[in-house]
């Protein structure tokens, strides 16, 4: 069993639980002991628009920037089957560090873009892990429509008579891109492979259960989770946060109190939050060291 790595960065309140690893996860990962962690609850990098491993604060100050566009173009108008294949290359030694440093029957929660869930899942099994299930992140408020119409192009072309533009026009009948308004995000759920039975599972390590007690809508659990968007505020300036209510509700469905939840892509510390209002410990780990301060200011104050 490798010994633990001690934290480069810890949160100001030790007695809560909560550490935070400033780094890349995949040096981090090794150092961590084997079976270890109970839960992992985790938002990698999507490998859109410059939004990859390195998660730079230059790249994603203009993905900000640039939220609407890759190379000059629309979203809608530029589709490179590349970023899920490079997903899948950057995840699955990940997900082989994952598998070994949780406990037996423990769980990963990823989540992933709905057209890049295929290329998470198949790096997650091909590394031991068993796919559970898949689950959606319903959000509310309205998202943004970034389906493109074709009116501009057409207009701007050279090759093209005034009367063949309209009947272009025509034929396009308003035609856009293929995107529709985006309602929900996937949750890929995936459990390290038991020792025994549920029960002798369980009973050894604490974790390949669920507590069915949990629900967002007081009735069983559902794969279908409705929860609102988390604000961009002063607090948690994240490209793309989620909601610590979500993050927490799935803690508290996969793991027990006094368990250890951690994030190898903590981003602005929601997991941690999460964890510590659900009475769980928690680890996370970032390469971005701004984001890692920001996670620590939101550990400090609580939101």
């Amino acid at each position: 069993m490798k010994p633990v790595r001690p934290p480069m960065v810890t949160h100001a309140d030790a007695n809560a639980g909560v550490k935070l690893y400033s780094g890349d996860c995949r040096d981090v990962l090794p150092e961590m002991a084997d079976a270890s962690i109970h839960l992992v609850v985790t938002d990698p990098p999507y490998f859109l628009d410059r939004l990859d491993d390195s998660w730079s604060q230059p790249g994603i100050e203009r993905s900000k920037r640039r939220a609407d566009v890759i190379g000059g173009l629309p979203v809608g108008m530029k589709f490179d089957r590349r970023q899920a294949e490079r997903l899948q290359t950057f995840l699955q030694p990940v997900a082989v560090e994952l598998l070994r440093v949780l406990k037996p029957g423990g769980f990963l929660l990823l989540f992933a873009a709905p057209r890049l869930y295929h290329r998470a899942a198949v790096a997650v099994e091909d590394a031991g892990f068993e796919i559970r299930d898949a689950f959606a992140w319903h959000f509310t408020g309205k998202a943004q429509f970034k389906a493109f119409t074709m009116n501009h192009f057409v207009r701007r072309r050279g090759d093209m008579s005034s009367a063949q533009k309209a009947a272009a026009l025509k034929r396009l009948d308003g035609r856009r891109t293929p995107q529709l308004r985006p309602q929900f995000e996937m949750i890929l759920c995936a459990q390290k492979p038991r020792e025994g039975t549920f029960v002798d599972n369980w009973l050894a390590h604490g974790t390949g259960l669920i507590d069915s007690r949990q629900s967002l809508t007081g009735r069983v659990p559902e794969t279908v989770m409705t929860v609102a968007k988390a604000d961009k505020d002063s607090a948690n300036k994240h490209l793309t946060p989620k909601p610590t209510r979500l993050c927490a509700h799935l803690i508290r469905l996969f793991s027990a109190e006094g368990q250890t939840v951690l994030d190898p892509f903590a981003g602005s510390g929601t997991v941690c939050l999460a964890a510590l209002e659900a009475a769980r410990n928690s680890i996370g780990i970032d390469v971005n060291p701004d984001y890692l301060e920001m996670a620590r200011r939101r550990l400090k104050t609580g939101r």
